[in-house]
Order: structure tokens, then C-alpha cells, then sequence
């Protein structure tokens, strides 16, 4: 399914703007054209990327309707990018066209025991350090291991938005409300099902908001699929980041996002600027404080120039970059263990804030 094509295999290289750092976006020139292709499921990824500078990942048209397509666009220009409450909207900042490619009909492929898929943020900035679709990194460092151990189970395409909030302030991120992503997940779930045929579906994501996490259980609940399992993928860390005050772009993802592959971290920032990095990072309760009122946060950021990262950097020299990837793969192998074996499942959306 052309994964490779598109996952990223190193920081700020490549057509895919969720490859870059909130940092070296900044950095992007006003006549940089940003495109947001809109495209048929099954389209080879090196085909969608051949117009524009650098491409946000695609819609999907089997996913959208004509009022869900306005919607979401209409939602995206809102948001990037610069959120339209940022004072940093201007002429000077690089342009976003939507470019629709003309709907074709997906090659048949095998029908897979168990299809895989994250429903993440993908384009929501993590800091000076990581690339904007670090949850979609660490989703499928997990869902790509699976894949290797167990016979059927077969990663399909992600769906690259969703619900957030503290990414707006600093740029470059998009938030698509949980209202648009559980009919967007309801639509994109059975468009895959027509597809691929799947006996089961097997959808995670990392992303801390329980609203995100919500919207996506009651997308599948809506849908047509009758064997299906959601895992909350950060939820085996809590000790980690919840207990630690770490939820945003700090210790616990840099370590996770490290283990998977060092080429995905920024080498100008880690880990030799750690305390740089920490020297510009906003405190969980301050982020949690600010929340409600997005103006006031947005003011806040721009008077102390945060660089986007709600937690503790430092939390990353006390931690097993392996234990927390294998306590994230081993709830993962129990789900999808269950999924193959017929067994009954619980469906979750994780109790935990972050």
C-alpha cells in the first residue's frame, strides 16, 4: 500500500511537510506553495506529491462528501498555517492550495486478517526537535513490528488528522474537531472495508486528547465494521509522562521517536541543545491552565516565545527508549492476538487524560 513511500525515514527531508520540524518550517520562504491533495485510496504516494513544493498528507475522497469536503478544507485554511487567532498570519507566509487529483479505483488486494491503521495529529508541531507527525512515528514503529511478527496483519494508510489544541498557538498545526473527525473516521473506515475486505480492523493512535481518542471509538461504533479494536498506544506509559508531568513533545516521544530511528530526530537540536530545548518548554499545568481560552494562550506564547513543548525534555535521561516501545508492543500483540483468534474485545477509548 505504498507506505513506504510516504513514511518518513529522516527529519526535514522529503515531499511530505509532516517530515519537517516546526522550526525549519518557520524558516520557509512566502512563495512556497503547500499543497493538500485530495485523492483517491490506493493512489501510490509518489504520485500525490508531484505537484507543489511540499505536501500535507492527503484527503480521501471515498472519505468525504461535498458538505464533509467543504467543511475540512474550511477547517484547514483556519488553522494553517497559522491559526487564524495568531498574530503571525500575513502575506509572507507560504501558500496553501488544494489540488484534487481525478478519483481512480484502487488495485484488488489480498483481503487481510487484521487491517492496521493510526487515526493521529500528524501535522501538529512537536517542538524544535521532533517532526510534526511524530504520533503517526511512533503509531506505525509499533503497527510495522506487528506486521513482522504476526501472519495477516497488514498496515493500511492513516488518516493524518485530528482533534487538538495546544499545537494552534505555535503554527503549523491543524485541528480538525471532533465533531469532523468521527464522520470522517465512520466514512474512512468503510470506504477501507469496501476495499480491502478486512475480517477485522485494528486503529491506534498516540495522542494524548481523551476527546481525539473519543471521536475516534465513536467514528468505528457509526461505521459498518463489526470486528474491530482501538488502543490508546500511550497508555501503558503513564508513569512515564502522565505521572511525570511529560504529555507534550518532550522526554517520553523523543525517546520512543529515537528508538524507532535516531535519523528522525534533528541533529542541530539533539541531543547536544537538551537544555536549550528545556530552557522553552511550557509546564503541563500551565498548558492544562491556558486551555479554555485560546486567545489568552496564544498571547502567552507569543510574549515568552515557548517552543512548543508541554513537559519535561529532561525526563528523557531516565528512561529505556526499548522498555517504552515494548510496553506500547506488547499491549499491541494482546489486541491483535484477540483480533486473530476470535476472542471477545473491549473497546476503550483509555480512561487517562495523557
Amino acid at each position: 500500500m505504498h507506505l513506504n513511500e510516504y513514511l518518513p525515514r529522516r527529519v526535514n527531508h522529503g515531499p511530505w511537510l509532516t517530515s519537517y520540524t516546526l522550526n525549519r518550517l518557520r524558516q520557509l520562504d512566502a512563495s512556497t506553495e503547500i499543497v493538500l491533495p485530495i485523492c483517491s485510496l490506493g493512489a501510490a504516494y509518489s504520485t500525490i506529491s508531484t505537484v507543489g513544493d511540499l505536501h500535507l498528507p492527503p484527503l480521501f475522497h471515498e472519505a468525504l462528501d461535498d458538505e464533509l469536503k467543504h467543511r475540512v478544507v474550511e477547517q484547514i485554511y483556519r488553522c494553517f498555517p497559522e491559526h487564524e487567532l495568531s498574530s503571525l498570519r500575513s502575506s509572507k507566509l507560504p501558500r496553501l492550495r488544494v489540488v484534487e487529483l481525478s478519483p481512480v479505483t484502487p488495485a484488488e488486494c489480498d483481503s487481510p486478517k487484521v487491517l492496521a491503521f493510526s487515526v493521529d495529529t500528524a501535522v501538529e508541531e512537536h517542538g524544535p526537535h521532533l517532526p510534526l507527525c511524530t504520533d503517526t512515528i511512533q503509531s506505525y514503529g509499533v503497527l510495522q513490528q506487528l506486521a513482522r511478527e504476526y501472519k495477516g496483519v497488514v498496515p493500511g494508510p492513516p488518516v493524518e488528522y485530528g482533534q487538538l489544541t495546544w499545537g494552534l498557538p505555535f503554527g503549523y498545526s491543524i485541528d480538525l474537531t471532533a465533531e469532523l473527525l468521527t464522520r470522517y473516521v465512520t466514512r474512512f473506515t468503510n470506504a477501507v472495508l469496501d476495499w480491502l475486505r478486512p475480517e477485522s480492523l485494528y486503529v491506534v493512535d498516540v495522542h494524548g486528547s481523551i476527546v481525539h481518542r473519543q471521536a475516534i471509538v465513536e467514528g468505528l461504533q457509526q461505521s459498518r465494521a463489526s470486528r474491530w479494536a482501538f488502543r490508546w498506544l500511550h497508555e501503558p506509559l503513564a508513569e512515564f509522562s502522565s505521572e511525570r508531568g511529560d504529555q507534550h513533545a518532550g522526554g517520553v516521544e523523543t525517546a520512543f521517536v529515537e528508538y524507532v530511528s535516531p535519523e528522525l530526530l534533528d541533529a542541530d537540536w539533539w541531543p547536544h541543545r537538551i537544555d536549550d530545548i528545556a530552557a522553552g518548554q511550557m509546564s503541563f499545568e500551565r498548558a492544562v491552565e491556558l486551555t479554555p481560552d485560546l486567545p489568552r494562550f496564544f498571547q502567552e506564547v507569543a510574549d515568552t516565545q515557548c517552543n512548543g513543548i508541554v513537559g519535561k525534555i529532561e525526563n528523557y535521561k531516565s528512561l529505556d527508549s526499548r522498555e517504552l516501545f515494548d510496553r506500547a508492543l506488547d499491549v499491541a500483540r494482546s489486541d491483535v492476538e484477540s483480533l486473530l483468534s476470535g476472542n471477545p474485545i473491549e473497546q476503550s477509548a483509555g480512561q487517562q487524560l495523557w
